[in-house]
C-alpha cells in the first residue's frame, strides 16, 4: 500500500482502497472518487457496498481530526467524509454530501453490522468543515460552517475503540467525485466538552 504523508497528520496514512486519482500538498489531500463508489450497509437487506476509496491511519490515545471538506458536488449523494473504520461491518462516516434535493448536508452513518443514516444540517455552499474526536471508548462528530463554533452531530462508540481514521470520497449515484480536504489538523488530547462548541 502506498504511503501519504501530510503537514497537520502526524501518523503514516495509506490507501485501503484507491481512488481514481489523488494528491497531496502540504495539508492538503485531493480525492477523486470513481463512478458509483459507496460505503454503506443496507439495513433494509439490500447490496452492501464498500468501494469508496479511503485513506487510512492507527492513531493512539485521544485526539481530534479535522479537515476543511470542498464537494464538486454532481449527483445525489456525492460526498467528502471524515471516516472511522475497524472492518467492513464496524466503521463509521462524517459527511459533507449533496441530497437529492440538492441541499448540501451534513450526514452521518454508523455501522454496527448495518448501518444507519443520519441528515443533520443543510449548508449553504460547497465547503464545510468536519471533526471527529476520540474520547476513550468513544467518538464525537462534529460539524462548523466558519471554523469557530462547533455544533454537535452524534456521540457514539464502536464495537472497536482504536480503529482507524482518515478520509473517504463517494459518488454512489454519479460517474464520480471531486473532494479536497485542507486545513487538516490531527491534535492528540481529549476534548473537554462535546456541547459546548468548542
Amino acid at each position: 500500500m502506498e504511503r501519504v504523508e501530510l503537514d497537520g497528520f502526524p501518523a503514516p496514512l495509506a490507501w485501503e482502497v484507491d481512488p481514481v486519482a489523488w494528491s497531496a500538498e502540504d495539508s492538503a489531500l485531493a480525492v477523486e472518487a470513481g463512478a458509483e463508489t459507496d460505503l454503506f450497509v443496507d439495513p433494509g437487506g439490500g447490496p452492501e457496498k464498500l468501494e469508496a476509496p479511503r485513506l487510512l491511519a492507527e492513531v493512539e490515545g485521544d485526539y481530534t481530526l479535522s479537515a476543511r471538506v470542498t464537494v464538486g458536488f454532481r449527483s445525489d449523494f456525492d460526498a467528502g467524509v471524515l471516516v472511522l473504520w475497524s472492518h467492513e461491518r464496524s466503521w463509521a462516516k462524517l459527511c459533507f454530501e449533496v441530497s437529492p434535493q440538492r441541499e448540501p448536508m451534513v450526514v452521518s452513518v454508523v455501522t454496527k453490522g448495518v448501518s444507519d443514516d443520519c441528515n443533520s444540517f443543510v449548508v449553504d455552499g460547497d465547503a464545510v468543515r468536519l471533526r471527529i474526536a476520540r474520547l476513550g471508548p468513544a467518538f464525537a462528530f462534529h460539524a462548523s460552517t466558519d471554523g469557530t463554533r462547533w455544533r454537535l452531530v452524534r456521540h457514539f462508540a464502536l464495537d472497536d475503540a482504536t480503529p482507524r481514521v482518515g478520509f473517504l470520497a463517494q459518488s454512489p449515484r454519479g460517474r464520480g467525485c471531486s473532494v479536497r480536504f485542507d486545513e487538516i489538523a490531527l491534535k492528540p488530547g481529549r476534548l473537554a466538552d462535546l456541547r459546548s462548541g468548542a
